[in-house]
């Protein structure tokens, strides 16, 4: 079986930012491009907004949250395409600032999502991307400043060139932890649930970087995290400055990076600029 076509997943796309890098791809990228949801009922309402625009995504259901259903979107790659050519993790999940769920549970909900989520998508989905392959996750600013606000000991552990998996799984289910038990700001974590899960995702974006270049350096596939700049969405309200249009040319940018690219890879990018870390 021939697989000729190539194809884009972005994942939590059928509203806000991942619509729009969802549009943009259907516009800019050559092959496939598979729009996700949790709820089919809105990814496919999403799906047809957007051939009424002329375009044509294809539809596939994806809740993060569920092993199952990632387990079933990398079987439809499989074995419609063969792999993978761009993988965009867009999904995540942010409490309301006046929300008044209790902040372990606010944390508890926001890490399983924002971070095992999005680790358990590329578990499944790296080991499919192509040679030239791209994969971008849609990390956040906040997770920079709130790296700044922990304790000296995290910061150098966070942003440890050595820091394995295991290690940052390790940190994300301590601070579950200690902000169950009402000590995350005297071990040294910040006071706020999003932006830590945002350190996680960026951090995991370096460690697979740095494994697909040990394990994978001729296959030449760039992977990065970014900032998509302050977005207005249903998660962020209307006052932020950006339209979601604006807050997918970083993300869609580096799903575009040219085949002969050799970086930016394993990077933190915002305005499609590296930041230091």
């Amino acid at each position: 079986m021939s697989f000729s076509s190539r194809v884009a997943v972005i994942t939590g796309s059928n509203k806000g930012i991942g619509f729009a890098i969802a549009r943009a791809l259907c516009r800019q990228f050559s092959g496939d491009v598979v729009l996700t949801a949790r709820d089919p009922a809105r990814g496919r309402a999403a799906v047809q907004q957007l051939q009424a625009e002329g375009l044509s995504p294809r539809f596939h259901q994806l809740d993060i949250d569920d092993l199952q259903s990632i387990r079933a979107l990398r079987d439809f790659l499989r074995q419609e395409y063969g792999g993978l050519d761009v993988l965009v993790n867009n999904a995540g999940i942010a409490f309301k600032g006046n929300d008044p769920t209790p902040f372990h549970i606010k944390t508890e909900v926001t890490m399983k999502t924002n971070f095992f989520g999005t680790r358990n998508v590329c578990t499944e989905l790296l080991p499919l991307v192509k040679p030239q392959g791209r994969v971008v996750n849609v990390s956040s600013m906040e997770g920079l400043r709130a790296l700044r606000n922990c304790s000296p000991e995290l910061q150098q552990r966070f942003r440890s060139d050595t820091i394995s998996e295991e290690e940052l799984v390790g940190l994300m289910n301590k601070f579950v932890e200690d902000a169950r038990n009402g000590v995350h700001q005297r071990e040294g974590w910040p006071n706020r649930t999003y932006s830590v899960t945002k350190i996680g995702v960026t951090v995991l974006s370096r460690i697979h970087a740095r494994n697909l270049s040990a394990h994978r350096s001729a296959d030449k596939i760039l992977l990065n995290a970014c900032c998509p700049g302050w977005v207005r969405t249903d998660m962020t309200g209307p006052e932020a400055p950006k339209s979601p249009e604006e807050g997918a040319e970083t993300p869609v940018f580096l799903a575009l990076l040219p085949s002969d690219a050799e970086g930016p890879h394993g990077q933190f990018v915002l305005e499609k600029r590296v930041e230091q870390w």
